[in-house]
């Protein structure tokens, strides 16, 4: 048995109970399979600071009104309204959602109620209006810069290659969490991401000025922001699938990277949960109601208004 403290990093778990640890070339020079180890295992507290910094920034009077909206008017950009051509990928609820999201600009957020993006690799209805929304946004300016954040990487993975065919690569950045497992990145996006050493990184804000389309999870584009990207810097973000994390998370976004004309989409499943809130506490004051979630239960867009929020399931919600 070793008698020193040996560290090890886990990066996979396998079937909830199975976990695959990695550790440096002198623990497995000295082990034998009839040692045993007393274990403990610590958290990594990065994303947790993350959502509590995101939290105290919030409040900042300019964010105001993506947190409580005062959906009293909606201020449209009468400057870049694109001509948008129907096309056999797109229903007419689609189309409609599309639509309202190229012709507003700023606060408050726009809603777009319908199932998580991606299924199995490939785009829902939701995943297909983000795709359209980004690529006619991308089209209408070249002053527009636009951040896609969503709670996993698949659901980043998964709208990034079915954009690379329209967008330029030289165009787009994947920002990954430092310690992502490379072999998880897919072969085709991995030259859009940068890998030093071990780990992933950002270049420099400079470079990441020249990017119109960077791709993110919620937690992971705190990054862009210490490498020194300002809020106000994206004149849209995209939440996706906001139903399925935690206000907090969510936040880390808005309240590092928007100001009060950036344009917000966000997109939920309805009666869709945080499933990964598992304190007591958290879940009674409210944690498990997401950033979607709270905002659709606003009276402006409980009124199906096609200003603020647009819906792509085939029925409203029973009870409204």
């Amino acid at each position: 048995m070793f008698s020193n403290l040996v560290q090890g990093l886990i990066y996979r778990v396998v079937k909830s109970d199975i976990v695959l640890v990695e550790f440096e070339e002198d623990f497995y020079s000295q082990h034998h399979s009839d040692c045993k180890y007393d274990i403990s295992f610590s958290f990594n507290r990065v994303c947790l600071k993350r959502a509590h910094q995101a939290i105290a920034a919030a409040s900042d009077p300019l964010l105001q009104n993506y947190l409580f909206p005062d959906c009293s008017s909606r201020k449209n950009d009468p400057e870049s309204k694109p001509i948008l051509k129907r096309n056999n990928y797109l229903d007419s609820d689609q189309f409609l959602a599309v639509h309202q999201i190229l012709n507003f600009q700023g606060s408050p957020p726009y809603l777009v109620e319908g199932p998580l993006s991606v299924t199995d690799r490939q785009l829902s209805k939701t995943g297909m209006v983000v795709r359209e929304a980004v690529l006619a946004i991308y089209c209408s300016s070249l002053k527009n810069r636009i951040l896609i954040c969503a709670p996993i990487n698949k659901t980043c993975d998964v709208l990034l290659t079915s954009l690379m065919e329209e967008i330029p690569v030289s165009e787009v950045f994947r920002a990954n969490a430092a310690f992502r497992e490379i072999n998880g990145v897919p072969d085709d996006i991995l030259p859009l991401c940068l890998y030093e050493g071990e780990c992933f990184s950002c270049p420099s804000v400079q470079k990441l000025w020249e990017f119109r389309v960077i791709f993110s999870t919620f937690a992971s584009c705190f990054r862009l922001r210490y490498a020194g990207v300002t809020a106000g810097h994206f004149s849209h973000i995209f939440l996706v699938d906001a139903s399925s994390a935690t206000e907090p998370e969510t936040l880390i976004a808005l309240s590092n990277l928007a100001n009060e004309s950036t344009s917000v989409i966000v997109t939920g499943a309805p009666r869709k949960q945080p499933s990964w809130v598992r304190s007591n506490i958290a879940r009674k004051n409210g944690l498990r109601r997401s950033y979607f979630e709270r905002l659709r239960e606003h009276n402006t867009y409980m009124s199906f208004d096609p200003l603020f929020i647009s819906m792509l399931n085939s029925k409203r919600r029973t009870d409204e």
